[in-house]
């Protein structure tokens, strides 16, 4: 399928990097970014094509690391040296699946959008990154998150500063995108900010329904964000695309295996050389 066919470039020109409508295109996603760090392109895959994404997640469904556990906002072991009403200490079950990178090869739409210079091309333009590099986590690069009835996600941070994920598949209900934008900085973790969203209080949380063809650029690095529970019998699928500062940075063991249920050698040799000091 042709670059064209797969995603509405009329509508966003990420091939015509000299005109108009592709400074302006940046300029509005950059503007959306600078506002609370999240940004959302409707429609960016036509809607004659969600239907092979589709055919691709459900294809490699059943590759997915699906687990039942219960994790804090930064995906760390307990730390009982912290008081107990500490957000390190704070575990909600987690209970949902990931399909690895590695199961998206040479045929795959979704590494093909990826790889595709344009876009990574555009996605730096609009973060403003100087630094800015795939993901070089062969299990993470491009993946699909996969969730039915009754699963979410709870609230946490991402390991990448940025991360861009399309919308596939919705269930018929729930599986909304709640955000608190910036709530923590590299130098600041804020864990009153983040013990009082995780008291339930909604101040500064903002909530997003995406349909399928959608495509987000968020950092989630630094705004809290969790998915709310599914209802109904259709299966959610979201595919994730991570571009990082470091041009070897991988996700620690820890992250790794609770994800994907394995890591490789690359991620032992690589832990705690994050350039940053927040917790994972």
């Amino acid at each position: 399928m042709l670059m064209d066919e797969l995603l509405q470039l009329d509508r966003y020109p990420l091939a015509a990097e000299e005109s108009a409508d592709y400074r302006d295109l940046v300029t509005r996603t950059r503007s959306s970014l600078a506002q609370d760090g999240c940004a959302v392109l409707r429609g960016f895959v036509r809607p004659e094509a969600v239907p092979a994404l589709i055919r691709e997640a459900d294809s490699v469904s059943a590759k997915g690391h699906r687990s039942f556990n219960r994790t804090n906002a930064y995906f760390t072991k307990d730390d009982p040296t912290l008081p107990a009403n500490h957000p390190v200490r704070r575990f909600y079950d987690r209970s949902n699946a990931f399909v690895p990178a590695d199961n998206f090869g040479g045929d795959s739409l979704l590494r093909a959008i990826y790889e595709w210079p344009p876009f990574p091309a555009f996605i730096q333009r609009a973060l403003g990154e100087e630094k800015f590099y795939r993901y070089a986590d062969p299990l993470a690069d491009v993946i699909v998150n996969q969730a039915e009835e009754g699963e979410g996600f709870p609230w946490h941070f991402d390991t990448n500063n940025y991360t861009v994920t399309l919308c596939i598949q919705n269930s018929p209900e729930g599986g909304a995108f709640e955000y608190a934008p910036n709530l923590r900085t590299a130098a600041d973790e804020n864990y009153d900010g983040v013990a009082a969203i995780l008291d339930g209080g909604r101040m500064g949380v903002k909530t997003l329904h995406l349909q399928p063809g959608d495509l987000q650029i968020f950092k989630g690095r630094y705004s809290l964000h969790r998915v709310a529970p599914l209802k109904g019998p259709q299966r959610r699928y979201v595919a994730i695309f991570s571009y990082v500062e470091q041009p070897d940075m991988v996700g620690s063991p820890e992250r790794t295996r609770q994800l994907y249920g394995r890591v490789l050698p690359v991620h032992l040799e690589r832990a705690g050389e994050r350039a940053d000091s927040l917790l994972d």
